[in-house]
């Protein structure tokens, strides 16, 4: 039986980009945004944070930059560019095609 948190393949690079969508934040911010929005459903590990981030960098989808978080660490933040909002956007309509395909063969079940 999957755990709870477990994402469909795919899914975690474009609620990675929806969330910057919001604003620039850091990893951890990352996380707990997807956690708190899917109301403590989805959790987003560092060993999965991480490298999908990267991944999000050398696609230039995001950009990062170091600063401070509000309590003074030192932290990357990351941006959302023009053409991860294109992606985003692309993901997205993918997304909706898979989950309305999936309603349909469960509706035939």
């Amino acid at each position: 039986m999957p755990k709870k948190s477990d994402l469909m393949p795919g899914t975690l690079d474009m609620m990675i980009l929806k969330t910057l969508t919001r604003g620039p934040q850091h990893g951890y911010g990352i996380a707990s945004s997807i956690k708190r929005a899917s109301d403590d459903v989805l959790t987003v590990e560092e060993g999965s944070l991480y490298p999908a981030l990267q991944r999000l960098l050398l696609q230039s989808w995001v950009k990062a930059e170091w600063r401070s978080t509000e309590t003074n660490r030192r932290a990357r933040f990351y941006t959302l560019t023009a053409a991860g909002r294109k992606q985003l956007g692309l993901e997205h309509s993918r997304f909706e095609e898979m989950i309305a395909a999936i309603g349909r063969v469960m509706q035939d079940a």
